[in-house]
């Protein structure tokens, strides 16, 4: 990639990283409710019983992931039709006046509905993000590019537990929610600044001519670029199986990510509860701070932690196919290698609870080590689409498969929250989280022979 941008160019990285930007501010407003779900309990926001409190909360989670996938179906198609520019700003803008709005909410109601408002207006992100890849760089380099702004998700992850906890202990859970949403209007000012088309920074001199020449150097994708511009309809892309093994794959794997987004922080902090309740039964006399318990850890850190090795994932996972089809592997086959490889190793999180229960660190790694597999097959799965589809359906086709995921990360919010319930009812949450890491565990394997055998080479569509 050095020597190639060496003598071409390298503008398109600076695309790049401005979407790799605007998906770290993304997270940032997602992260934010999982991060604080501790202190707003406290708060009452969710009511005032503990085992309802985790019912009360899947609704709001789930009023996110509702609204998200309404969100995903329109806003694909309104991306391909106000072109990337205008629809990831708009989307943008929406997103952080949602995350301000937080503020304003004081009950389960209100929170749901300024989640809801978040999740609409943050479904634009990927749609707009997997397009400007397709504009900006040749097929061989997409899936490395993509993973690069795909590793934006984790960079937010991870920085957002190093203020935001803080930040809602020194100055109030409303001001935490303010501060990230207010980081999205600054890079507004840098899209409109830099962004443009291939086309348009040609013939502004920004992008040089060998630069251009390379970026559309896919001749299956030139013969295309000749034909009719007219968006394809729905209906259309849904009579595709390329369409439908998108769909699945997103639906089985998208609602894993929600999970650990959103109940990681719960689980690591019930850890902690755990095992002081276990180091006080057995010292009824201890007096002293309970954070020189043995085995208690940062839970802030710890989600830190766990989202710094799962950008190692997104990086890696699309450098992988690339040095597959490098060595002269077919795409399809590098693709498809690289994507089984990262579904074999959520795995290891079967091992979780039981790995926790002996040292939670044991379980951070594990769950690390299970969401670097999930950016990884993410930067791949979302490739996929440019490898079926032209460019004029990219942003459509992934929003179908984006609804897809929301859909499946409303069940999983769904059966969280009964699930979750049911055994804080009983006094061991834990067994609860143990029985939905088994799912998390299973999901890619699933999703990766029902992609196979929908479409076994990734068949590029013809005739769109």
């Amino acid at each position: 990639m050095t020597t190639i941008s060496q003598q071409i160019g390298k503008y398109r990285w600076t695309i790049c990283t401005l979407v790799f930007f605007a998906t770290t501010v993304n997270y940032f407003d997602r992260n934010v409710l999982g991060l604080l779900k501790p202190i707003l309990s406290d708060a009452g926001i969710f009511g005032a019983d503990k085992p309802n409190q985790e019912l009360y909360y899947s609704y709001v989670v789930m009023s996110f992931q509702i609204a998200y996938a309404i969100g995903m179906l329109l806003a694909g198609r309104l991306i391909d039709w106000f072109g990337t520019r205008k629809g990831y700003a708009f989307s943008l803008l929406g997103w952080s006046i949602a995350a301000i709005g937080h503020a304003l909410a004081h009950n389960t109601f209100s929170f749901g509905f300024w989640r809801a408002a978040l999740g609409f207006t943050e479904s634009g992100n990927f749609p707009a993000a997997n397009k400007t890849m397709a504009e900006w760089f040749p097929k061989k380099e997409r899936a490395f590019a993509t993973g690069i702004y795909n590793s934006g998700a984790n960079v937010g992850a991870i920085v957002t537990p190093l203020f935001v906890p803080w930040m809602a202990r020194v100055w109030g859970w409303q001001w935490a929610f303010i501060f990230v949403g207010a980081i999205g209007l600054i890079w507004l000012y840098f899209w409109f600044r830099i962004y443009g088309s291939p086309e348009q920074k040609l013939k502004a001199g920004v992008l040089s001519q060998a630069e251009y020449d390379y970026i559309h150097s896919d001749l299956d994708e030139q013969a295309e670029e000749k034909k009719s511009g007219d968006q394809v309809s729905w209906f259309k892309l849904l009579t595709y199986r390329q369409t439908w093994s998108f769909f699945f794959g997103k639906f089985l794997t998208d609602g894993v990510w929600w999970f650990y987004l959103f109940w990681l922080p719960a689980f690591l902090s019930g850890e902690n509860t755990r095992k002081i309740q276990e180091y006080m039964g057995a010292n009824p006399d201890f007096t002293g701070d309970q954070s020189g318990i043995p085995g208690i850890i940062s839970w802030t850190l710890a989600v830190a932690v766990v989202y710094t090795i799962s950008t190692i994932g997104s990086v890696y996972g699309g450098w992988l196919p690339k040095r597959f089809i490098n060595n002269g592997m077919a795409s399809y086959k590098a693709r498809k290698t690289s994507m089984f490889i990262y579904a074999l190793f959520p795995l290891t999180v079967l091992l979780a609870s039981r790995l926790g229960h002996i040292n939670t660190w044991y379980a951070v790694f594990i769950i690390g080590i299970a969401c670097a597999a999930h950016q990884a097959w993410s930067a791949n799965i979302f490739t996929t689409v440019t490898d079926m589809f032209p460019k004029r359906a990219v942003a459509s086709v992934t929003g179908i498969g984006g609804m897809a995921g929301a859909v499946g990360g409303i069940l999983i919010a769904q059966s969280a929250g009964l699930i979750l319930k049911h055994y804080s009812a009983l006094g061991n949450i834990q067994a609860g989280y143990a029985f939905l890491f088994i799912f998390c565990g299973i999901a890619y394997i699933l999703a990766w022979f029902l992609m196979h055998f929908m479409v076994p080479k990734l068949k590029r569509v013809e005739n769109l």
